[in-house]
């Protein structure tokens, strides 16, 4: 499939099929199809703090499929977990007579398909544990590791474990917080915070997006994204399957720290996006960026606002008062929603806004 095609794809979770040769497609666009998965959205009203909001879910809400040999094949759809069968349905419950249990020869086939069936091409993808695809799913890989003489890893052979993760872009999402991400026109420095599965990547990519085109509340702004996994742009062959703007310039598969100054130095950015900072690298590098004037959006793993000070690499960036805005979010009801506002003093300024497109 060339670019051309692999861009005209449905944005849905169907997408996914790509990655799987037959017969195995078959047998997860079965299960699919078990789950609700019909490529159309419904809307079903969420109630988030007494009061009643609308949602819109595309198919069956997809996450994750993971794989490991001779254990049950699991789906995980909105942020819960089903077992997969051998005749392509999804059960709650373990039925250990009806159950798909995945074989080093099903994994081989799979994890062939998706390279392309040059498994040597990928081998610097495999080294970082996991691969980038065309259709903005990231696929992890686990396995016996095969180690350079330096210490880095150079290679993982024996895949006994696949993740396939399916990433989730939905347009408009961002609409909702975007009115207490400005002053005066002027874009704040925003940190989201989010346990794992609630949707910061799926929000950090649309506010990217709606930042870059331009909005009701300010004018476009030239952004520059470092995709240290590629899950934010899910770029294929340097171009980006997923929309984050006009005005958006990536760094694929480049390391935090330093794509953000390689992006000071060559592209002039108005605002540097990272998602998922998590250590003291991360955080020196996004000072020098604060120095030169750009905002930035950020993403970290974390329960609540009063987490955060348990952190100790983001403390010197909490210290000097890096962020303008934190927006903490949840899980609810197989959608997610931002729990709390807050300005740089942790001043709540709202709640309870769900984020619908």
């Amino acid at each position: 499939m060339n670019q051309t095609e692999i861009m005209k794809e449905p944005r849905d979770c169907f997408a996914v099929l790509q990655l799987f040769p037959e017969p195995y497609r078959q047998k997860v666009r079965m299960a699919l199809e078990s789950a609700g998965g019909r490529g159309v959205p419904d809307r079903q009203p969420l109630s988030i703090g007494g009061a009643s909001h609308s949602r819109q879910r595309y198919t069956c809400g997809l996450q994750e499929i993971r794989f490991r040999i001779g254990r049950p094949v699991l789906f995980y759809i909105d942020g819960e977990e089903w077992f997969a069968t051998e005749d392509g349905s999804l059960q709650k419950t373990l039925q250990p007579a009806l159950q798909w249990i995945a074989s080093r020869k099903e994994i081989l086939q799979i994890i062939q398909h998706i390279c392309r069936y040059s498994m040597y091409a990928y081998e610097e993808e495999l080294g970082k544990g996991f691969i980038s695809t065309a259709f903005g799913c990231r696929v992890g890989v686990a396995g016996e590791v095969l180690m350079g003489t330096d210490g880095s890893v150079k290679n993982i052979r024996c895949i006994s474990s696949l993740n396939i993760r399916v990433a989730h872009e939905a347009k408009g999402i961002a609409g909702v917080v975007l009115p207490y991400l400005y002053e005066e026109k002027k874009l704040c420095s925003t940190l989201l915070i989010s346990p794992p599965g609630c949707g910061k990547t799926t929000l950090l990519r649309d506010i990217i997006r709606m930042v870059s085109d331009g909005n009701r509340l300010a004018g476009g702004m030239t952004v520059g994204v470092v995709d240290e996994r590629s899950e934010l742009a899910g770029c294929c062959d340097g171009i980006a399957v997923n929309d984050l703007g006009m005005r958006t310039d990536i760094l694929d598969g480049c390391l935090k720290a330093v794509g953000m100054l390689m992006l000071l130095r060559s592209m002039a950015p108005d605002v540097v996006a990272v998602d998922e900072l998590g250590d003291r690298e991360d955080t020196t590098a996004l000072e020098q960026v604060l120095k030169c004037g750009c905002s930035v959006l950020a993403t970290v793993h974390g329960g609540s606002y009063e987490e955060l000070s348990r952190k100790r690499f983001l403390q010197p960036l909490l210290q000097a008062g890096a962020f303008q805005r934190y927006l903490v979010l949840k899980h609810c009801d197989g959608t997610f929603f931002v729990e709390q506002v807050r300005d740089g003093d942790g001043q709540l300024l709202a709640s309870g806004l769900a984020c619908c497109a």
